[in-house]
């Protein structure tokens, strides 16, 4: 089993950068397809980007294409997603997930989640 932690979120205003980091534990990093999610007040949990276990292929949602980019470093157990051009709309807690199978969808069932990290995109 993969245990995943986030970090890097935080409040930055419209325009502006942020760049997540999820790191796991264990051996088996390179194994797992990693994806990240975001879940604002009052709404579902939603994909927002995803990476194959080498890093050969991404998928990203229509509303974050462009501006975010999820890459990983198995060396380093973590995998990243650099957020340009943030928007108000990006606010949320954002979270990182692991699984096996590919491609990554909101009703895939993890092997693992993250906790979270806020992200908050001031107008």
């Amino acid at each position: 089993q993969v245990q995943l932690v986030e970090s890097g979120g935080g409040l930055v205003q419209a325009g502006g950068s942020l760049r997540l980091s999820c790191a796991a534990s264990g051996r088996t990093f390179s194994s797992y397809a990693m994806g990240w999610f975001r879940q604002a007040p009052g709404k579902e949990r939603e994909f927002v980007a995803a990476i194959t276990w080498t890093g050969s292929n991404t998928n990203y949602a229509d509303s974050v294409k462009g501006r975010f980019t999820i890459s990983r470093d198995n060396a380093k157990n973590t995998v990243y997603l650099q957020m340009n051009s943030l928007k108000p709309e990006d606010t949320a807690v954002y979270y990182c997930a692991a699984d096996r199978t590919w491609p990554l969808r909101i009703g895939t069932d993890f092997v693992s989640w993250g906790q979270g990290t806020q992200v908050t995109v001031s107008s």
